[in-house]
């Protein structure tokens, strides 16, 4: 506790991003029906669009290895990354009555928007593993990165939600920016075609969104190259590009925390 009587502590913040990322989640799926699969109707409804137009109307999923799973894991993974980012954007908006009446970190309440779209990911991550069965992919002991991948992918998520978050209370425009840049993040990011297809300068611009090399590294371990045109980060920038989108990614994540933190001294005057 500090001098005042509160509590204060790692542990004590990790227990409130707990406690209150449990609560918006079950909050957001209260009153409906369906409860917790209307969270897999939108990146199911995704699926099944563009797996019908490319593996059955053009018939291009013959130029991919494993194109459902291949599909499936970059449209959650896409989703996850966009549903963190907009839940962070407009929070401390949102929840501006909560900082001016109690005393804790701004931080938290962004942090605490995220969590319940993690709880959701892993939840979702049940279809991947249906169609992984189903088409009797072997596990392998690779697997065991993809953690660390994911845990890379919210690092971004955070960096990016915390910079959009901060400019979004002085700056109403930039959830209207936001939405537009997400639709256009779904076409640029090879989410349903291999990114080998597109002229190579295109592929060096994409591979500069971490996104992208985080998503084709989930898909490589899991399914190893699933074509000739499958890149990798590596296959564009060399043996150096993933260090170099991690250091983007951490870049990214520090810009974030350090304009949040600079904002949030006038974020209850403001919202």
């Amino acid at each position: 506790m500090d001098a005042r009587g509160r509590r204060t502590g790692v542990g004590y913040y990790l227990r409130v991003l707990r406690v209150v990322g449990g609560i918006e989640f079950k909050a957001k799926y209260a009153g409906a029906a369906l409860g917790y699969l209307w969270s897999l109707a939108k990146p199911l409804a995704y699926f099944g669009v563009l797996w019908l137009v490319f593996a059955h109307l053009l018939r291009t999923s013959n130029q991919t290895d494993n194109f459902t799973i291949f599909l499936l894991m970059g449209i959650l993974l896409y989703w996850f990354f966009v549903d963190s980012v907009s839940a962070m954007l407009p929070s401390v908006v949102e929840r501006g009555s909560i900082l001016r009446r109690l005393a804790f970190p701004p931080i938290l309440v962004p942090l605490s928007a995220s969590i319940g779209i993690c709880v959701t990911f892993f939840a979702n991550t049940s279809a991947i593993a249906v169609f992984i069965a189903a088409d009797r992919v072997t596990p392998h002991p690779v697997w065991l990165v993809l953690p660390l991948l994911l845990i890379e992918l919210y690092v971004f998520s955070v960096g990016v939600g915390l910079l959009l978050a901060a400019l979004f209370v002085r700056f109403r425009d930039v959830g209207q920016v936001w939405d537009l840049a997400s639709q256009l993040l779904f076409f640029a990011s090879a989410v349903f075609y291999p990114i080998g297809i597109v002229p190579e300068w295109a592929q060096k611009v994409a591979f500069l969104n971490p996104f992208l090399q985080i998503m084709q590294d989930a898909r490589h371990v899991v399914l190893g190259s699933s074509g000739p045109n499958d890149l990798s980060v590596t296959d564009v920038y060399g043996a150096w590009g993933r260090l170099f989108s991690i250091a983007i990614v951490a870049l990214v994540f520090v810009a974030g925390i350090s304009l949040f933190r600079r904002e949030s001294r006038f974020f209850a005057e403001r919202v």
